[in-house]
């Protein structure tokens, strides 16, 4: 079998992959008939923090296959919650995820704590399991960590709980694709 390696950069993926959402977003609030500027830069903020999230999580990305790329690096397997964190990046990881909060309620109108904080641990989740097969499957460069799935967890609780502030929530409401139709009132 032979051997390769591949380095996969930040910019080009990450420039052109926001753009686009920007323009389906256009499209989709046109569709919907909720295209208002605030709704627009409260959808576009929502598409470029997932870019973010993906460029700090997985960008850029080194790998390597075959028999010249030698054996995974173990060590970058982190199983033991605690033993070796690393409080800088204990803290990064949970600031990461505290918009979580404002753009699922912004483009899925999620309000229950117990949603945010689940969508928080399953894309953590998605993200350190991918960490992890890269690393161990194509020798990629990341770390495999479950600090970084308990801080993701936690800053997506903390982002639901700041969200909870009434000034807030309305105006995340008054911006959020998914508004809820006002009651109409009695008669």
């Amino acid at each position: 079998m032979p051997s390769g390696q591949l380095e996969v950069p930040a910019l080009p993926i990450l420039i052109p992959l926001g753009t686009t959402i920007m323009v389906v977003t256009v499209v989709v609030l046109l569709r919907l008939r909720a295209l208002a500027p605030g709704r627009l830069i409260a959808m576009w903020a929502a598409g470029w923090y997932a870019v973010a999230v993906l460029g700090a999580t997985m960008l850029p990305l080194d790998i390597a296959w075959g028999p010249e790329a030698g054996s995974p690096e173990l060590y970058r397997f982190l199983l033991v919650p605690f033993v070796t964190m690393r409080v800088d990046d204990f803290l990064l990881n949970v600031i990461m995820l505290v918009p979580l909060a404002a753009a699922l309620r912004v483009v899925a109108g999620v309000r229950d704590r117990r949603r945010v904080v689940l969508t928080g641990f399953l894309i953590s989740l998605t993200i350190e399991t991918t960490q992890g097969l890269l690393l161990f499957f194509l020798h990629g460069n990341r770390w495999a960590d479950t600090n970084d799935l308990i801080a993701n967890t936690l800053g997506a609780w903390l982002g639901w709980v700041i969200i909870q502030a009434p000034a807030a929530a309305r105006a995340l409401d008054r911006w959020s694709v998914a508004r809820r139709p006002e009651p109409l009132p009695h008669p």
